[in-house]
């Protein structure tokens, strides 16, 4: 050793074990500090509550509340902000919104209140939330049951710009209340008797689309009201949903019957154009909205809301097969001549199909109780969809599944866009747009085929309208995660829980 040189501390010499442990992650894990987490504080309250609600609590930044805000902090009432949370919450499930998105407003909202230790827990029919001020303090918890369930995309759309106002500290709690109140009381935009005719309308642009004459058109449209008629009437009656559905689709069905015994008396009238008629039918009735709901949940880790919601488009299709299958039956004794294997030809007129599938969009959205603002940019985004579709699937003779999964993600892609320029969920802006892909024809002729005893004909295209609900819902989903992806905010945003890979343990 030279003079004047420090001596250095002997390395302790490690075993290979030792070794070994040191590249793995510590049991207490890595520290990183939450706020690096976050996407910047830029009015996407969306994108930094999406990220914060899969922090642990202990680890959650503080939040910073504006100085001359006597309602924030310690002094808040934290009773009355739960609560307040809890009706946001229940609005938006009530709605339809996913669940990962409802967690996220209510975090947020929570949040901009000064509760950051705060854990929302959403399920399809129960909503919870819990505070801890400290970990030797008591947790307040509360829960509120979602009891009712109704389609308004303009009170959707209120109760968005009411969490906007509450993250931007623009709402005392006192005044969130009032504008929660107004939402409450406010009525929907479009009247019973207006959404009838909209069913009637979705209906028969559905039988044009699928080769139906205008005569098909109008008993399309006339079969659709008095189904919806028929449902309301129930539903006033307190009967449960599932016969609600098999009542609307059996006069689509009967209509079909009708069209199709006497169809020498019709002007252009022949097999196809009964199908036509209750194919219109089942457009109307198709559970899509829960269907891509169910799925949202189940890709971003809600399991069991996921499930609930996947029971309930079970138990809604099982309703509408039921209706259908029974007047199908009832036709075949009486000796109509409906034939399953016209879903074997297709039907294509570029122009006409395009026309009829915005005109469905339009339809389907006024019976979403979107806002009027919406429906234009809606109906444009069902028929981008659509023409994507017939481009890739009547034209190119590409695969079904895959045309359908492309043009519904080019919905989610464009819906999520849509959405994040206004701040608003993107339920409006898709839900509608997916109609003209729903899979009306091969659900009717599977059923047809059933009824026949065309058993093997018949779960082969009952398992086709499967595949195409499936690939509805999922291309919606990886439109709408593309465009977060595309969409970058500035500084590092965290991953969501449930994009981890588990390595299958």
């Amino acid at each position: 050793m030279r003079s004047g040189q420090a001596a250095q501390p002997a390395q302790p010499v490690r075993t290979a074990t030792e070794q070994l442990r040191s590249e793995f992650t510590p049991p207490t894990g890595i520290p990183l500090p939450p706020t690096a987490l976050l996407p910047p504080d830029d009015g996407r309250w969306q994108d930094r509550m999406r990220v914060m609600v899969r922090i642990p609590v202990a680890e959650r930044p503080t939040p910073e509340l504006p100085a001359d805000r006597p309602e924030s902090g310690p002094s808040v009432s934290v009773p009355r902000v739960l609560d307040l949370t809890l009706r946001i919450g229940e609005l938006l499930l009530s709605g339809g919104e996913g669940a990962e998105d409802v967690e996220a407003a209510m975090l947020g909202v929570a949040f901009a209140y000064g509760l950051a230790r705060v854990e929302p827990n959403v399920t399809f029919t129960l909503l919870g939330i819990s505070y801890q001020p400290s970990l030797t303090d008591m947790p307040v918890t509360m829960s509120r049951t979602v009891r009712r369930r109704g389609t308004d995309y303009t009170r959707l759309a209120a109760v968005y710009q009411l969490v906007d106002e509450i993250t931007a500290h623009k709402a005392t709690l006192e005044e969130a209340y009032r504008h929660l109140a107004d939402i409450r009381r406010n009525r929907h935009p479009y009247g019973g008797w207006f959404l009838t005719g909209a069913a009637g309308l979705l209906a028969g642009a559905a039988s044009v689309l699928v080769g139906g004459t205008p005569i098909i058109f109008v008993a399309a449209a006339l079969a659709a009201m008095l189904g919806d008629r028929l449902a309301w009437l129930l539903a006033g009656r307190g009967i449960p949903e599932f016969y609600q559905f098999a009542a609307a689709a059996m006069p689509a069905a009967a209509m079909g019957v009708v069209v199709d015994r006497y169809a020498e008396w019709i002007p252009g009238a022949n097999n196809v154009q009964a199908s036509a008629v209750i194919t219109g039918g089942l457009f109307a009735l198709l559970p899509g909205r829960a269907l891509v709901a169910a799925v949202q949940d189940g890709l971003t880790g809600f399991y069991i809301t996921a499930s609930a919601r996947l029971l309930e488009v079970m138990y809604l299709v099982v309703g509408i097969v039921i209706g259908v299958t029974l007047i199908l039956y009832a036709g075949v004794s009486l000796g109509t001549n409906l034939n399953p294997d016209q879903a074997l030809r297709a039907y294509d007129h570029p122009w006409v199909q395009l026309l009829s599938a915005m005109v469905l969009t339009l339809a389907f959205a006024v019976l979403l109780q979107c806002e009027r603002g919406v429906l234009l940019l809606t109906t444009v985004n069902g028929g981008i969809a659509w023409t994507v579709y017939g481009v890739l699937h009547q034209q190119a003779g590409g695969n079904q599944v895959a045309a359908t999964a492309a043009a519904a993600g080019l919905v989610g892609l464009f819906g999520q866009l849509m959405a994040r320029y206004r701040y608003v969920s993107v339920l409006p802006y898709v839900t509608a747009a997916i109609g003209p892909l729903l899979p009306g024809s091969a659900t009717y002729f599977g059923l047809l085929a059933l009824t026949q005893k065309h058993t093997d004909q018949g779960f082969v295209l009952l398992t086709r309208a499967a595949a195409l609900a499936l690939a509805i819902a999922i291309g919606v989903n990886l439109g709408g995660e593309i465009a977060r992806l595309a969409l970058k905010t500035p500084g590092p945003a965290g991953p969501r829980g449930a994009a981890k890979r588990t390595r299958g343990f």
